[in-house]
Parts: structure tokens; C-alpha cells; sequence
């Protein structure tokens, strides 16, 4: 089967996201499918590399908390209907859909079997608020919907309801065991430490303080930080300022330096104060075999154990933190009992596990779909008999929308995805608007006695008005008809004054609106 997997976030730079379709990526191809990831480029990356396609621009902006990704592209509609009528996939997976753009183009024009994994949980979001009611047509498209972690599946089912399947984060667990400590930080000390983004949810600060509180009841201890981010000048001034000793600000690390790194230290803390729907590095430090400390927060609870594979305190609270390394670092068999449970537990979450999963939800959504005759019609195996009236309504809700010309197309695909975020728009407000905007432009043409060429074949002419012209001015004697205007969307057919060109503007919207019902 021919898999695409739709990443909204920049392949392949550091991310959550982005990590987990690079392991599924390559559990499913060792499973025997055909898969390509389709992202967007960030600075000089090529347009497609290997079995990654690229389209558009990606952009960093500032989101729940964190930092997130926003994709921009002039031809976005002309590029995603190229790729897809090209690249022919059986079936897409999209993680988290709603992102804009990119995702929910290629969704809107997909006529593969759809299927959405959702990574993100927070609290009252203003863009999903708003966007619920203007992507209820992309949600309706996806036919199966995954969730990594109950936290995830809570948040989007408030606003977009419906059918979620809980499939967890994965954990390349070889190369955790296989790792190497490191002999530099391996002098007696103990090492605590720390990996993420140095954002406010990550809670490093909180980390710092609880270190500087360890410090003064005169705890042996040296402090590892690694990684990036706004908060690394607040964070290295703190230390400046409070004379800490001990703390190592590594900076980013790789991947078999952050293996390395999670084998030297005794103890791992992530002390996040929200917005973590799953604890990707939790299971990391579990594979390693390190003890842990964590916040009690939703996105955790469903990874760490409390009391078997790490202590979680509350968040936002340094002393408890303190404490909890505390009790750890004196106690050697609780220590060793937590990481033994740890690897132990890492093993439910191997990728090996997670990609059969997730490949064996392809096939009951796939089943369902067939159960029900609503598969689409390129599917492969679908039945090709003389279609019957239902099977032609779902050919033409499968279908791309009828455009004017290409332009045109392209540039109501933007404006709706643009929109979303900010207000809802409806399909119908938008299309109102669209027919509007071409009642206006013809009027416009027929004032001026515009001789473009799509104004007909035979140019600006006048004619005399009859008694049964709609349009009748004061002195219908001398007046004379204005120039003829042919409308795109009736195949050139000649359309006479004001009123019949807004009369057909509304009948072809109502005409599409039944269309796509």
C-alpha cells in the first residue's frame, strides 16, 4: 500500500511531530509498505529528497506555549493537485491536520483514505475555537482519527467530536540499551539531567531553582542542560547571578549523544508545568534504565507510573522537586528498582509495537469504509460496475471542486485557509462572497464596454432593447443594450445587464452548494 504521511512541521528538524514520522517512516517501510513524507522546506533544503516531497515555505511562530510551524506557498492548490495525481497514494496520514497550511489543502483535495493523528493538548485554544466551525468540512473528510495519549484525544474531542483511537508515542529502544555512558562526567558525582526546548512549559527555571534549594543543604550533585531555546539567556543569567556551581550547559545535542547522556545520568527530571500531551522523553529516560522525576500532569500520567518507574510531584513547586531527587539519590535500591521497571515498561512502547498498531488501524478503517460502500473510487480493488445514483453522489463528493479558471481556484483555496484561524467562515458565506465579487467584476466590464477577449468571442456590441428585456432604462426607444458579457461558468454563454449576471452568479452557487451536499 502506498502511504504518504503529511507532517505540517519542517522534516527533519528537531520536534516531537517530526520524530515521530521519521520512526514510522521507517517501521512502515520495513513492513513492506511504499511511504513518502510530505512536509515543507525550511531554507535551502531541495524541493524533494529520497521520499520526501516538500511544498512551500515553513515559518516559525509562537503557539501554546511553544513554538510552532506555519507553511506558505504561492501555488499551494496548482502544487498539491500536481503531487497527488502524481503520486497516487492508497492513503494519507496526517499529523495534526488542522495545522495550517499545508495539511488542510492537501486534505481538501485528497481523495485517498485519510487518516489524522493528533499530538497536541492544552487548555482553552482561541484557534481551535474558531477554527472548528470553518474546518467542519475538512474533519468530515478523515476517515480515521488517532489520539497518543487520552490527554490528546480530551483535548481535540472538545472541538472536533467523534471516533478516537488512543495509539501512544514509540521509543526506539535498541539504541537506548546499546548506548555508552560517558566516561568525562563519570567521577563519583551524581548526575542529574535535563533535555527539551528552554521554553516556559518545560520548566526549567523551576528545575534551576530546585537545584540551587539541593545545593544549599549540601548535596553533591552536578546538573547536565541540554538544548535551546528563548529562555537560555534567563536561564544562564540565573545561574551567573546565584553563583551556582555544577550546572553544564551542553546546548543541542545528538541523538547518540542524547542516549549517551540519559545512561550517565542517576536521575532525569522533567519538571513541564502543562501543555505536554505525551512524554516522549519520559520513555526515553525509561529505555536508558534512569530513574525519573516528573510533574503530575495529564500528558505524564499515562507514561510514568507513580511510585514504579519515577516519583512525580506536583508542578511548579521547586521544593518538592528538591526533595524528590533527594530521596532518590540517597536511596541506591529504589534508584536501580525504578530503572530495571523502567525498561521493563519501554518495551510496551517500541516502535515495533506502535507502527502494528498503527498499520492495523489502517486496515479496520479500510475494512470499515469498504462495509459501508464508501470507499473512494481510486482505491485499489474498489468495484468498477456501472455506478448507481449514490454511487455517482459519492464520486462527485469525492471529486475537486469545479473552478472558474485557475487562478481564480487557487486563490479561494488561500483565502478559506487562511481564514480559519482568526474567524469562521462557512463554505457557503465564502462561496456568497465569491459570487458577490464576480457579480461586481461583470458589472464593472459591462459599464466600461471592456473588448477583452472573455468578453466573447465576438467583442463589445450594442443592441436594441425590446419590451421583453429585463433591463429597461427610462427611454427604452434609444437607449442601448450594454456589452455582452460571457460568464466562465456557463461555458460562454452570452449574459446580458446587471441582473442576470448576479440571477446566474446565485443559481451556479446554489447549483455548487447542492453539488457538494
Amino acid at each position: 500500500m502506498k502511504i504518504g504521511l503529511v507532517s505540517p512541521y519542517v522534516y527533519p528538524l528537531p520536534g516531537g511531530v517530526t520524530q515521530h514520522v521519521r520512526y514510522l517512516y521507517e517501521n512502515l517501510r520495513l513492513r513492506g509498505h511504499d511511504v513518502r513524507i510530505l512536509s515543507s522546506s525550511h531554507g535551502l533544503q531541495r524541493a524533494s529528497e529520497g521520499d520526501i516531497i516538500r511544498i512551500g515555505k515553513g515559518f516559525s511562530m509562537p503557539v501554546n506555549g511553544s513554538v510552532g510551524t506555519i507553511t506558505l506557498s504561492p501555488r499551494f492548490v496548482s502544487q498539491v493537485r500536481a503531487m497527488l495525481e502524481r503520486e497516487q497514494f492508497d492513503l494519507l496520514h496526517f499529523h495534526e491536520p488542522f495545522v495550517p497550511f499545508l495539511s488542510p489543502i492537501i486534505l481538501r483535495l485528497s481523495t485517498s483514505v485519510n487518516v489524522a493523528t493528533f499530538h497536541a493538548y492544552g487548555g482553552f485554544s482561541p484557534s481551535y475555537e474558531f477554527g472548528s466551525k470553518g474546518m467542519k468540512g475538512e474533519a468530515a473528510r478523515l476517515h480515521g482519527r488517532i489520539a497518543v495519549s487520552g490527554a490528546a484525544k480530551h483535548f481535540i474531542d472538545r472541538y472536533f467530536p467523534g471516533d478516537y483511537k488512543v495509539i501512544p508515542n514509540g521509543v526506539d529502544v535498541h539504541a537506548f540499551q546499546r548506548a555508552v555512558p560517558l566516561a568525562r562526567w563519570q567521577d563519583g558525582t551524581s548526575n542529574l539531567f535535563f533535555v527539551g526546548r528552554f521554553e516556559p512549559r518545560k520548566g526549567l527555571l523551576e528545575l534551576l531553582k530546585a537545584y540551587r534549594i539541593l545545593r544549599k543543604t549540601g548535596c553533591e550533585c552536578r546538573l547536565l542542560v541540554a538544548g535551546a531555546g528563548p529562555l537560555g539567556k534567563e536561564a544562564r543569567r540565573y545561574v551567573a547571578t546565584r553563583r551556582l556551581k555544577g550546572v553544564e550547559f551542553l546546548g543541542r545535542v545528538s541523538d547518540e549523544e542524547k542516549a549517551q547522556l540519559f545512561r550517565t545520568a542517576d536521575v532525569y527530571i522533567s519538571p513541564a508545568t502543562g501543555g505536554e500531551s505525551f512524554g516522549i522523553v519520559l520513555l526515553e529516560a525509561m529505555a536508558a534504565g534512569t530513574a525519573i522525576v516528573a510533574s503530575d500532569i495529564h500528558g505524564y500520567k499515562g507514561v510514568v507510573r507513580r511510585g514504579r518507574e519515577g516519583l512525580l510531584v506536583p508542578p511548579n513547586e521547586p521544593k518538592a522537586i528538591a526533595a524528590a531527587i533527594a530521596r532518590l539519590l540517597r536511596d541506591d535500591e529504589l534508584r536501580s528498582a525504578m530503572g530495571a521497571a523502567g525498561r521493563e515498561r519501554a518495551e510496551e512502547f517500541s516502535w515495533e509495537r506502535v507502527t502494528a498498531k498503527v498499520d492495523a488501524y489502517y486496515g479496520f478503517v479500510i475494512r470499515r469504509l469498504a462495509a459501508r460502500g464508501e470507499l473512494p473510487p481510486a482505491f485499489p480493488g474498489t468495484p468498477r460496475a456501472w455506478p448507481t445514483l449514490a454511487a455517482r453522489t459519492r464520486a462527485r463528493r469525492w471529486a475537486p471542486r469545479p473552478r472558474q479558471t485557475r487562478r481564480r481556484s487557487e486563490s479561494t483555496e488561500l483565502v478559506r485557509a487562511a481564514l480559519w484561524p482568526v474567524v469562521a467562515v462557512s463554505p457557503p458565506e465564502l462561496s456568497f462572497m465569491t459570487a458577490r465579487w464576480n457579480a461586481a467584476s461583470w458589472r464593472l466590464m459591462t459599464a466600461w464596454g471592456s473588448d477583452d477577449r472573455k468578453c466573447g468571442a465576438e467583442g463589445p456590441r450594442t443592441q436594441p432593447v425590446t419590451d421583453r428585456s429585463p433591463w429597461r432604462p427610462r427611454d427604452a426607444r434609444t437607449a442601448v443594450r450594454p456589452p455582452a458579457v460571457t460568464s466562465p461558468r456557463r461555458g460562454g454563454v452570452p449574459i446580458h445587464g446587471i441582473c442576470d449576471s448576479s440571477r446566474r452568479s446565485m443559481h451556479d452557487l446554489h447549483e455548487n452548494q447542492d453539488l457538494r451536499a
